[in-house]
């Protein structure tokens, strides 16, 4: 039996897993596909209800889960194979290559700015707002501080040349990039696996009732986290991208894309809450008016109700139960916002409206799926044996979920899930192993 557990997917949930079943004396093997650990808890503002800054909670488990003795994180890296059954899994992995010597690397970031494509490329992290060069580091608190090179957008790996030579490797005085990097395959052998895959952001685009692509102002809730974050493309001033100025009133739109039998039918858990905590932090940053259009309101957890309650009676959120689409865009690229009051349509302009789009399971999911042998419900969300009596198991003896990939919940949840798939993992294993035990004694 394999002693070693695997953990794919580096958010929150992946990394609460990982350190959990590291705890237990037990090797982990971390496998995120992006280039830092952090997923989209590190993309955003604050957390609700206690509006604490996410990047303060997480960081420290970020850095944490890196440094851990026990715990072999894989960035950029991805599984391609899987076979065998619990206790014995043989798992392939396809470790992409940064054209960057990780050993060497110390995240200086002078190669950044001599980079010819700098400011060109769209910066995934902050959702397309800000641009990046063709090497880059995700973010300021990546883990690892690594640099990559994008193979797609390099001018040198796509045309083999980038002026008399490329600047960043001339610049570089670690000589860690190396153009000559191959992807390499790795094969382990594990006892169990736990998925932390986490969500993506539906394109609202889809829908053209709510304006999304057609209207310069009217943005999703996870570009407005980026907007209203320090370290974002605006250094936390919210302006407009029309004209770069302050809007003086807010809408958010819920249930975009959700609970509609249109596109997606299920509610995504998170949106009533998000929306509160967004519309709360623009009267932090100035003299806005804001406004949710919501169907119900659905605060069920630990000091939900009491966040709304400040929102109204503190803050001024104006709550309107009603559905809202985007009607038009004014001569000042301000947008008409129309909805229903009993019965009676009205509209109201807004200086910027704010989505609230359906969260859908990442990008390559099912492919996963297929790899692991887990099957998946009619939403694509990976199915578990129970969600009352065994919320982890999936239908696959020693495979495990965590976190938003199961079902929509929030980051507490998700962190629990986390902690619950380590212990899991850690029955099929066999328990605590003898260097915990020792360690104990």
């Amino acid at each position: 039996m394999a002693n070693d557990v695997l953990v794919i997917g580096g958010g929150v949930a992946g990394i609460q897993a990982a350190l959990d079943t590291a705890e237990r004396g037990l090797t982990v093997h971390l496998v995120e596909r992006t280039p830092s650990i952090g997923g989209r808890m590190a993309q955003l503002d604050k957390t609700f209800p206690t509006m604490d800054c996410s990047i303060c909670i997480l960081a420290p488990k970020m850095a944490e889960c890196y440094g851990h003795p026990n715990i072999n994180v894989l960035t950029y890296s991805e599984v391609i194979e899987c076979t065998g059954n619990a206790g014995d899994f043989k798992v392939k992995i396809l470790k992409r290559a940064r054209y960057i010597d990780e050993d060497k690397c110390t995240g200086c970031g002078e190669c950044v700015e001599v980079c010819r494509l700098k400011g060109r490329i769209p910066n995934d992290f902050d959702m397309g707002l800000r641009k990046r060069g063709a090497i880059y580091i995700p973010f300021l608190q990546a883990v690892p501080r690594l640099m990559t090179i994008d193979r797609d957008g390099c001018i040198f790996l796509t045309k083999g040349k980038c002026g008399e030579k490329p600047a960043c490797k001339e610049i570089c005085k670690r000589e860690a990039i190396d153009f000559e990097q191959k992807d390499k395959m790795l094969e382990l052998n594990v006892g169990a696996i736990i998925v932390a895959t986490g969500f993506d952001v539906w394109d609202p685009a889809v829908a053209p009732e709510y304006g999304y692509g057609k209207y310069q102002n009217v943005y999703t809730s996870l570009e407005y986290e980026r907007i209203i974050n320090a370290a974002g493309p605006t250094h936390g001033h919210i302006l407009r991208r029309s004209d770069g100025k302050e809007p003086k009133k807010i809408a958010w739109i819920q249930c975009v894309g959700s609970r509609s039998t249109r596109y997606n039918p299920y509610c995504c858990s998170v949106c009533c809450m998000y929306a509160t905590k967004e519309a709360m932090l623009v009267k932090e940053h100035g003299d806005f008016e804001s406004a949710i259009f919501y169907k119900d309101m659905r605060a069920f957890g630990k000091g939900f109700n009491e966040l709304v309650e400040r929102a109204k009676n503190e803050y001024g959120v104006n709550y309107i139960n009603s559905d809202a689409t985007v009607e038009r865009e004014t001569d000042n690229t301000d947008l008409v916002v129309a909805y229903d009051v009993e019965g009676r349509r009205q509209t109201q302009e807004f200086g910027m409206v704010v989505l609230c789009p359906a969260l859908i399971p990442t990008k390559g999911t099912e492919e996963l799926a297929k790899i692991l042998g887990v099957p998946t419900d009619q939403f694509k969300f990976f199915e578990c044996t129970s969600k009352i009596m065994a919320p982890v198991d999936t239908k696959v003896e020693g495979i495990f979920v965590a976190g938003y990939c199961q079902e929509p919940k929030d980051i507490p949840e998700s962190i629990a899930q986390g902690s619950a798939a380590a212990a899991r993992a850690a029955q099929v294993i066999g328990g605590w192993s003898k260097k915990y035990v020792l360690a104990q004694d």
